[in-house]
């Protein structure tokens, strides 16, 4: 999709700001001390409801007037949100049939925040009604340049009776009648059979895949509509200049994120990682060092990286980062703040992978409530710190280097199909084991498959687009022109629309690389009764018959590999496909490991494990060296240096961002003659930089052609 034009002119560096929060007056004080700082961007208003609508019906919305004022004033630019993800108690007891039910007849208990059936007619009423005063109210002040509709939607999956009926409405629509329905789910098992609409189950303790994949594609399209909803509202009242956007978690399992972004102006997203020691590069070889399986499961820069190219992805285009790690991320107990210098080094990278705002959450930390651990750029003093002073620097960075950024765009090298009902159906049947075990395996199976495959790319030096199935051109030579490679990380739910485009995708000249369980299901989540992996077998020249999970990795065999096999052995057996690397295993030796086979003018590439890190690096390595143009910058770096490009759709320009990932000083030869952005220092092609702990540069090239 074409670029969104109310992107911000320059790079802007900011963060959530609640003055109504604050302990005692302080509003002007806050609002030199960002200026003093170059920070140029602030979001307001999106968590207090009660504030905005302190009874029903009854408003109260001059109290933001001094805040947009001030920031006026100080020239820095505001995003209000509109607050209708946390209600007020009046809302509760007066309208209890709003409140999110977590299971069948279950209603969640007040005194969290997303605790709504956004889908419920009531809500949609009363969260108009503010939505319409706050915008109305604020739309022609000059701060105001955003709108922030909602706030982290998708967080719950809801099981009240209005969204099972309008569930059951959908598949009425969709599949005509009760006989279909029944074929295409297979309910003949375990005499699921239903001789009418209303038999349908709730979904409590459903085991059928097929209702259990149609039920979370409904939940995605609850916050779908919410969003596109709040925008057409908000947009009656902003100004032609102003965006309208969202603050989305990428890790919330109820929306998704090839679809949520569409009704927006802009992508915005939350971007948290794991800092300290857990910010390490290469660090520690399993996917572990993170916060929580749900939030930040793993650690290394590979994290944050992963996040900024789903959030480029959502749109194909620069975004906003609308919340990333102020000081430590989480409850009493998170307390990690940023080493020296790893501050600067999230933000450029998240600055090189497409960035276009960072906004900090938040200016200061709270004095009560849940996140009062959370900090924020000011601490409970809220007296300007050592967080102050690295972010301050940042942001003057920033705003000096934004001329020479905003025609450049994140660069990337391979493609990385990203399905969110991929995940979904393998959260319901995950196919790697869990202790302690469940019938239905973990439910972080795709992430895992995900995280393994990614993370190996960004070891090798390897930049990534993610792109969702529906997202794809349907022309396989332009997607060979975008992506010579193309990794398909677990697309267990597949449609034979996408399957087909893969193949010609592969004939056509790109090199596509599968991974275990893609294609294995349909569309409907049943599982294809084909040779594996189907229509893909054939380009693949590979098939199998069985699969193992691995109680312990296995070691991997074959001239230039080296690292194990993860968790899963595909029993690949090779038809026409030359075998890369097999296993030293007494039964696992009869089969594959990885496998690659020519097609048409491209190549398919089978991997038929979960790598582990040295493995998946490997492979990366191989295939950049097998269907991508040599890169000086990639092959030089020392093991803790990472090196992203940002380059110009209309011209030669190069900017390399590279960071050093660890305590020790890193030195790096120089593969080009270079100008340092941050310093001014030009530099030969040939010549050494010596970087520090923690540390970043930015150069741009010379005498490009």
């Amino acid at each position: 999709m074409p670029e969104s034009p109310r992107l911000p002119d320059r790079i802007r560096v900011g963060a959530a700001y609640y003055a109504e929060y604050q302990p005692y007056e302080r509003l002007d004080a806050d609002l030199d001390l960002m200026v003093a700082g170059g920070f140029s961007v602030i979001r307001v208003g999106e968590s207090v409801w009660s504030t905005w609508e302190p009874r029903d019906g009854e408003f109260d919305l001059d109290w933001l007037q001094p805040v947009l004022d001030g920031a006026l004033a100080r020239g820095i630019e505001v995003i209000v949100g509109t607050p209708t993800y946390a209600a007020p108690p009046w809302l509760r007891v007066t309208y209890p049939e709003t409140t999110a039910h977590v299971a069948t007849g279950a209603p969640m208990p007040y005194g969290a925040r997303q605790d709504v059936n956004y889908a419920h007619p009531t809500f949609r009423r009363l969260a108009e009604r503010v939505v319409r005063a706050v915008v109305s109210r604020y739309a022609d002040h000059p701060a105001v340049v955003g709108w922030q509709v909602d706030n982290e939607p998708g967080n719950k999956i809801f099981f009240n009776p209005d969204v099972f009926a309008g569930f059951v409405d959908t598949l009425r629509a969709r599949y005509g009648t009760v006989e279909e329905l029944n074929r295409r789910w297979g309910l003949t098992y375990w005499s699921h059979r239903i001789a009418d609409w209303s038999e349908l189950w709730t979904p409590d303790l459903n085991t059928t895949p097929a209702y259990d994949l149609a039920w979370r594609r409904y939940q995605a399209t609850l916050a779908d509509d919410l969003i596109a909803w709040q925008a057409d509202v908000v947009r009656e009242y902003a100004r032609p200049d102003q965006y309208v956007m969202t603050c989305i978690a990428p890790h919330h399992r109820a929306q998704d994120l090839t679809t949520i972004a569409r009704p927006l102006d802009v992508a915005g997203a939350n971007i948290y990682y794991a800092t300290q020691e857990s910010l390490t590069h290469p660090g520690p070889d399993g996917l572990v060092g993170g916060i929580a399986d749900d939030f930040v499961p793993w650690a290394g820069p590979a994290f944050p990286t992963l996040q900024a190219d789903l959030a480029r992805g959502m749109r194909d285009e620069p975004f906003l980062v609308t919340e990333t790690n102020a000081t430590s991320i989480g409850g009493a107990g998170d307390n990690l703040p940023c080493y020296d210098g790893q501050w600067r080094q999230a933000g450029w990278l998240m600055v090189a992978r497409g960035a276009r705002m960072l906004e900090y959450w938040s200016w200061a930390t709270q004095h009560y409530g849940a996140e009062s651990y959370w900090t924020g750029i000011l601490g409970h003093s809220l007296t300007p710190g050592r967080t102050y002073a690295e972010l301050s620097a940042l942001a003057r960075d920033l705003e000096a280097a934004s001329p020479q950024l905003m025609d450049l765009r994140a660069h990337s090298d391979v493609g990385l199909l990203v399905s969110p009902e991929s995940r979904w159906a393998l959260e319901f049947q995950g196919p790697l084991a869990v202790t302690p075990h469940t019938w239905f395996g973990d439910p972080t199976s795709y992430e895992q498959i995900l995280a393994a495959f990614y993370r190996g790319l960004f070891d090798a030096g390897l930049a990534v687009d993610v792109v969702g199935p529906d997202q794809l051109p349907d022309d396989p030579d332009a997607l060979v022109r975008r992506w010579p490679v193309l990794v398909v990380p677990a697309l267990y739910i597949a449609s034979d629309a996408t399957l087909d485009l893969l193949v010609r995708y592969a004939a056509a000249g790109g090199h596509l690389v599968l991974t275990p369980r893609t294609g294995y299901a349909t569309e409907e989540n049943v599982i294809r009764p084909v040779v594996a992996p189907g229509v893909l077998a054939g380009p693949a020249g590979v098939h199998y018959l069985e699969f193992t999970n691995l109680p312990v990795d296995v070691l991997v065999t074959g001239a230039g590999w080296s690292g194990s096999a993860h968790a899963w052995a595909d029993g690949l057996l090779p038809d026409d496909a030359e075998v890369l690397a097999g296993y030293d295993h007494p039964h696992l030796r009869q089969f594959a490991a990885i496998t690659t086979h020519a097609h048409g003018a491209g190549r398919v590439t089978t991997v038929g494990t979960v790598p582990d890190r040295a493995l998946a690096a490997g492979l990366a390595t191989w295939l950049a060296g097998t269907s991508l143009p040599p890169d000086p910058w990639r092959d030089a770096r020392p093991a803790s240096v990472t090196v992203h490009t940002m380059a110009s759709d209309r011209g030669p320009d190069r900017l390399r961002v590279v960071h050093n990932w660890s305590w020790d000083p890193a030195g790096y030869v120089l593969p080009a003659a270079v100008t340092d952005v941050l310093i001014g220092d030009v530099l030969d092609a040939g010549d050494r930089i010596l970087l520090g702990p923690w540390d970043v540069r930015v150069l741009r090239e010379h005498d490009l052609t």
